[in-house]
């Protein structure tokens, strides 16, 4: 197949940049053609006073990108488009110009972005629905964008307007998200079951099994209030032993970590910082155990899917997506949300029972080999793609998108390709 693949890059490289590109190498290596659309963040830093003033209004239609992707689709004619991320610079203008070239439209729903402004159904400290329950209004209030009313209001007024449109409805085809609770959540929003699959993130290449029951705890992240790092220090003081933790990754809060450990002078403690994959695949490798104590929702964090390719068992909020992807008491172990106490005493546990703790990274492997590899997440694109049916499907709005003549040579172009 013929695949174009657009997404907007983050200015810090995260978990949805990784997924994109981990998904075009592997289409890419199963031979088929992969057609590659992006724009990054990192064009705002150049935009002048009026066009930062509008980023608000082509957040919710880019004329550029809408352009660009005609050109690009007239050019390639690919089966399908899969979108990963679209904000703030893509847009959803660009389904429109996929549903004007006749070309069926696949959307990776990374977060919660299209129920809540903030993107992870989170605010102050604590799980937040009263955009999904109430109205988008609420986000404008709190300010739940970038702690901004303002930002919110663009943010709002770009999700209220596509809702208008229908462009949910009408311009995508097909939405992937990474759990069945995710699914749950945007069919309870009000989103056509049909038209929602899980796909799962996944590793590749294998890097292969542990070889020895790992020699400490580990915590892979961003340090901020929703990934629940804040809870480590307290969950550290309650513990009877010294247990070595080592906290891989950087953010707002690495300040005061820092402060807490030294204030209940806890020892055996070490921040990394952010790694390189190498790097962060090497401390799984040593680890006994992984530590996943988000307070928010989680989409499907990559360091999971790390922890079972390496046959490491995960300590996790027992909420969200988190007690679906973590077994309990089989690939690791829940601890209730947001509460340190309770995460120590199943830390506790874990480094006092190393038999039971091998055992659960044997099954966390095994886990990786059955639904988070790479063959398992080609196959699930594969179907998602050919669920469209690219062939079978006419576009009614071609002369919207190119003058009569290009629209008649297009799809005479389409049919003879088929």
């Amino acid at each position: 197949m013929k695949i174009l693949v657009a997404h907007n890059f983050y200015q810090k490289p995260g978990g949805e940049d990784a997924v994109c590109e981990s998904e075009i190498r592997l289409l890419r290596e199963a031979g088929h053609q992969v057609i590659e659309y992006s724009r990054h963040n990192e064009e705002i830093r150049g935009y002048s006073f009026l066009e930062k003033a509008s980023l608000g209004w082509r957040t919710s239609w880019s004329e550029r990108t809408n352009h660009e992707l005609r050109d690009i689709l007239r050019r390639e004619l690919p089966d399908v488009a899969h979108f990963h991320n679209t904000f703030p610079l893509i847009s959803p203008s660009a389904y429109y110009a996929c549903h004007a070239a006749g070309i069926p439209v696949v959307q990776t729903l990374h977060n919660y972005r299209l129920l809540c402004p903030g993107g992870n159904l989170f605010r102050d400290g604590e799980i937040c629905e009263e955009c999904i329950s109430h109205s988008l209004l609420r986000s404008i209030v709190h300010g739940c964008y970038h702690d901004s009313r303002l930002a919110s209001a663009a943010l709002a007024g770009m999700l209220t307007a596509h809702q208008l449109l229908r462009t949910w409805t009408e311009q995508v085809d097909l939405f992937l998200v990474c759990t069945e609770f995710a699914r749950r959540k945007f069919v309870d929003a009000g989103f056509d079951p049909a038209r929602i699959r899980v796909k799962p993130n996944f590793i590749a290449p294998d890097p292969g099994r542990r070889i020895d029951g790992g020699q400490n705890a580990l915590y892979i992240g961003r340090l901020s209030e929703e990934k629940g790092p804040q809870l480590l220090p307290l969950a550290w003081s309650n513990l009877s032993a010294v247990i070595p933790l080592e906290i891989v990754g950087e953010g707002p809060l690495r300040a005061s970590l820092e402060r807490d450990f030294a204030r209940f002078s806890l020892r055996g403690v070490h921040f990394s910082g952010w790694l390189g994959a190498q790097a962060t695949m090497e401390r799984l490798h040593a680890a006994k155990f992984l530590i996943v104590p988000s307070t928010c929702y989680e989409g499907f964090p990559m360091a999971i899917a790390e922890a079972y390719a390496c046959g490491v068992p995960v300590i996790a909020a027992g909420h969200g997506g988190l007690a679906e992807i973590v077994r309990d008491g089989y690939t690791g172990l829940y601890f209730t949300p947001g509460h340190a106490e309770d995460l120590a005493l199943k830390v506790e546990w874990a480094w006092t029972h190393p038999d039971e703790t091998k055992t659960m990274g044997l099954d966390a492997r095994v886990e990786f080999e059955s639904k988070y590899n790479a063959r398992s997440a080609l196959k699930s694109l594969e179907n998602a793609y050919e669920s469209v049916d690219p062939r079978g499907k006419e576009s009614v709005a071609l002369v919207k998108a190119f003058v009569p003549g290009e629209a008649k040579a297009l799809s005479e172009r389409r049919k003879g390709a088929g």
